[in-house]
């Protein structure tokens, strides 16, 4: 009995010092303000500020690639029921399982409702998903990606070949910089732009504020459309509702729709949609029925107006803005 209670009080004592050593950890993170993640032989995990209290876990079958940009960390990882990660200061931006969920949602909702759209511009989205689903259209002539970083585009490119195919596209021209700079010159230009950002941490802080949201607006053509990252409706309410507000000073309608994504924090990820015109983007103007639209697994006529069917306590929320 005393050998038992004995290897218990071990037992206790190893988890007790696990647990303030990754408390430990994690607070000193936040203090020092490095990338909020942690991994073992086995196991990712991902912390951040934007979601406390919670983390989200992946096991790993293999670390793939490291790096540290100018920007930021970068690691790629092979998990064992996601594919492989990608991970940028210690956030998952995608994961080959569900990218398409976010991918195609971001691409066909503003494409559906656009007048014949030729000129696209994307605000990162240096993985090469939204690139690959616009290339889809034949009718569009031109796209521009602006990334901060890169690496990002780098790393796509030799790890995630089937998300960055579309970047051999002879349509997309990439320009490396920072979106807002790159747009302070831009007018009337673009009819549709759509803002593949990360959070509002780090790289793409200045992608979060009304200067930039004026430059979006200046940049679009009198019947352009701007879609937008838009973090959960579960925990960031309040970001939500200051994005809403900085469209609202600008565009004629303004509205929210709601994906499904498991490796996102809540399971979900927003989309703010911004019109200049009264029409919004709610309902499609066309259904997507080619063979190039063949293998798409989660857009659907259907389902790009249901995303936009929220909840009765988020509406409330942003009704008030």
């Amino acid at each position: 009995m005393d050998k038992l209670m004995n290897n218990n009080k071990v037992k206790l004592t190893v988890v007790l010092l696990g647990s303030i050593c990754s408390f430990a950890l994690y607070h000193m993170k936040k203090k020092i303000n490095i990338p909020q993640f942690l991994f073992s032989k086995k196991w990712f995990s991902e912390f951040s500020l934007m979601w406390p209290g919670q983390a989200f876990s992946l096991e790993i079958k293999k670390i793939i690639h490291q790096a540290k940009s100018k920007y930021q960390s970068i690691l790629v990882f092979e998990s064992t029921t996601f594919g492989k990660v990608l991970v940028l200061d210690g956030v998952i931006q995608l994961t080959e399982k569900d990218e398409f969920a976010y991918h195609e949602m971001m691409t066909h909702i503003p494409m559906t409702v656009a007048k014949e759209p030729k000129n696209v511009l994307i605000v990162g989205g240096g993985d090469g998903g939204v690139i690959r689903e616009l290339c889809k259209y034949k009718t569009i002539e031109n796209i521009d990606i602006c990334e901060i970083d890169e690496m990002v585009i780098d790393v796509s490119k030799t790890f995630f070949k089937n998300i960055s195919l579309g970047f051999d596209d002879k349509r997309v021209n990439v320009f490396i910089e920072d979106a807002s700079k790159f747009l302070e010159n831009v007018t009337n230009t673009y009819d549709i732009i759509i803002v593949d950002s990360s959070d509002p941490i780090g790289p793409a802080e200045s992608l979060f504020n009304q200067n930039f949201y004026e430059k979006v607006y200046n940049a679009l053509k009198p019947n352009g459309y701007c879609v937008a990252q838009c973090e959960s409706i579960w925990i960031h309410v309040g970001t939500i509702k200051s994005m809403m507000g900085y469209a609202r000073k600008l565009f004629k309608k303004v509205e929210y729709a709601n994906i499904s994504i498991p490796t996102y924090p809540c399971g979900c990820i927003g989309i703010l949609c911004c019109s200049k015109m009264d029409t919004g983007m709610s309902k499609p103007n066309r259904r997507l029925e080619t063979k190039e639209f063949s293998d798409l697994k989660y857009y659907s006529y259907e389902n790009h107006s249901a995303a936009f069917k929220l909840p009765t306590f988020v509406l409330k929320d942003i009704e008030s803005v």
